[in-house]
């Protein structure tokens, strides 16, 4: 059977590969296992009900719900009726949502919890399209969504193989809303070919094999987990769904997979917990662990090629690094990183781990995957997002814009015309708003577009490259680089409290209150150092001249960051107005 619709990746696996367990999902303490035999018999029940309920093609399904079984049911058995899947974060605002719900029409909506239920339930009177809205979670006097189940059993087989049959390869599957990081969300409209080609071509390239474990734990909603699901599907291997991020730790030993996808946000945090564990050690294993640390961040470079390099490694993975894969399950191949910037320091020392992280890039528009280093040998340059993927062309503007071209380019921005003509050209070129070039073939980002800024001087900064390299240090979590239109260059740092908290227990600093500690003139101090030290890096307008240490963590909840963990530039600059006017004296 030929993979063409998003839907077919099931038969293809039932086909070639069927699975004991093809998806997986933690309830209590047990996993509850799908068969590619149940998930298809589930999203053939989900069909028939949809199509009971009078849903047809062109209509649109809302899911607003954390990563599970039933998600890809529901997005399946949808799209056999030719319907269209509009996947919601599970925390945006309301205000989001009430966009989301008016713009795309959508008829029919699941969601995960009671919470999401009500939610959306006060937004009714302002939806006209909304007809049914259903809980994934079973709660009294909650419409649940195995209620439709019924309907839907005296629909013969025959109907639902008809609807499947009418489904073309180039009709439009699912609308997924950009994460507004500069505005208003914009629907971007995807056929089953843009992302069954983007899973296809990136399988291909990924050494992931039939009946492998895998996990998925960032938000199925967004296109680059999404792709990476109907990939492993196609291919064989085994979902095991993480609802909560807290047990991340705790799956990856249980599950023991041999690959996942991820944000570089996650890989700082495990980077940062394995540093601290570092930290709690005493004497000679300290000293042993500060040794591999810095042997594995020379991993790649030409002085990693002697011999007396290589024998120091084996003999820092014999005392350290076997510690760390035991940590992840032991079994890891590999792990993709995507949706923001990964730190090329960390890409080389887990690597030099033996916990290969390949750097790929990509956007919504282009379903996502537009390159991604490789896993074989010279098939990857640290510092850059790889070549591009096969049946992906890529060229650089004039300007130093990304373009790129293929069959994962999308259909367009829903209801909107005017800006998909100001995406794709007339030769049909996505522009993707983020600048590069090439490196021996490898494509290395330098900055988002839209993100560059200007300073007094009319000099244009690049925020990303400095903010990665300032999160080298072990004291600084988050940061934000500013100056637009201004004389120098400032920063916003949040900084690892628990390494800087152990800093303080050293040199003598009151901790218990962050304000306080932050600001003690050796605290101070010691970031001064940092900034010195990283300003070696940049040019004189690059260097980071001002900086204020805030004492609370961005997080998704309080709104600085959005769901796939990039900053939202716009909000921070506006929550912070007053801690930027001190920064310059504006007050």
């Amino acid at each position: 059977m030929e993979f063409k619709r998003l839907f077919d990746a099931m038969y293809c696996q039932l086909e070639r590969y069927p699975n004991d367990t093809a998806l997986a999902e933690r309830v209590g303490n047990e996993w509850v296992r799908y068969s590619t035999a149940d998930c298809i018999n589930n999203i053939n029940n989900i069909s028939k009900a949809l199509f009971a309920m009078g849903i047809r093609e062109g209509d649109m399904i809302g899911i607003i719900s954390p990563n599970r079984p039933i998600w890809n049911f529901l997005d399946m058995g949808a799209t056999q009726l030719g319907a269209v899947v509009v996947p919601i974060y599970v925390n945006i605002s309301i205000e989001e949502y009430k966009f989301i719900f008016q713009d795309s029409g959508i008829k029919i909506a699941f969601v995960g919890d009671k919470n999401l239920y009500h939610k959306i339930n006060s937004l009714a009177p302002e939806l006209p399209d909304l007809q049914h809205l259903y809980c994934l979670n079973e709660y009294e006097g909650i419409p649940f969504w195995k209620d439709i189940i019924p309907l839907g059993l005296p629909i013969p087989d025959e109907e639902i193989e008809m609807m499947k049959a009418k489904v073309s390869e180039d009709q439009l599957a699912t609308i997924i809303y950009t994460s507004g990081t500069t505005g208003i969300p914009k629907g971007v409209m995807l056929s089953h070919k843009n992302i069954v080609h983007n899973a296809v071509f990136s399988g291909e390239i990924i050494p992931l094999k039939p009946y492998q474990r895998t996990i998925s734990f960032l938000p199925i909603c967004h296109v680059f987990e999404r792709t990476v699901c109907y990939l492993c599907i196609y291919f064989g291997a085994s979902i095991h769904y993480i609802e909560k991020m807290e047990t991340l730790g705790d799956m990856l030993k249980d599950v023991k997979p041999h690959f996942f996808s991820t944000v570089p946000r996650i890989m700082e945090k495990l980077y940062e917990r394995i540093v601290s564990k570092g930290n709690d050690l005493k004497g000679i294993q300290r000293s042993i662990f500060n040794w591999s640390l810095a042997l594995a961040e020379q991993y790649g470079t030409p002085a990693s090629k002697n011999v007396f390099y290589k024998f120091q490694l084996s003999l820092a993975d014999r005392l350290v690094f076997t510690k760390w894969r035991a940590a992840t399950g032991g079994e890891l191949f590999g792990i993709v990183s995507g949706a923001a910037a990964l730190q090329p320091r960390l890409a080389r020392i887990f690597s030099a781990a033996g916990i290969p992280v390949k750097e790929g890039y990509g956007q919504s528009e282009s379903s996502p995957v537009v390159a991604v280093n490789r896993f074989e040998h010279k098939g990857y340059k640290f510092g850059t997002v790889g070549p591009p993927i096969p049946g992906v062309e890529l060229k650089i503007a004039d300007d130093g814009e990304i373009l790129v071209k293929g069959s994962n380019v999308m259909m367009g921005y829903y209801k909107r015309p005017d800006l998909t003509a100001d995406t794709i050209d007339q030769d049909g070129w996505l522009h993707t708003g983020d600048v590069g070039k090439f490196e021996e073939g490898f494509l290395k980002i330098t900055d988002r577009k839209k993100e560059l800024f200007k300073t007094s001087g009319g000099k244009y900064v690049a925020p990303q490259v400095i903010e990665n390299k300032f999160k080298e240090s072990f004291y600084v979590e988050q940061i934000m680089v500013i100056g637009e239109n201004k004389k120098t260059i400032s920063a916003m740092i949040v900084p690892a409290f628990g390494t800087l908290k152990k800093w303080c227990e050293e040199h003598g600093v009151p901790h218990d209150h962050k304000e306080e500690m932050l600001n003690h003139p050796l605290v101070i101090k010691l970031f001064a150092k940092i900034r010195d030290e990283f300003n070696k890096s940049f040019s004189d307008v690059e260097k980071v001249k001002k900086f204020i240490l805030l004492p609370d963590e961005w997080t998704i909840d309080t709104g600085e960051m959005t769901p796939t963990l990039k900053l939202k530039r716009k909000f921070i600059m506006e929550k912070y107005a007053t801690v930027v006017a001190d920064l310059y004296n504006e007050s």
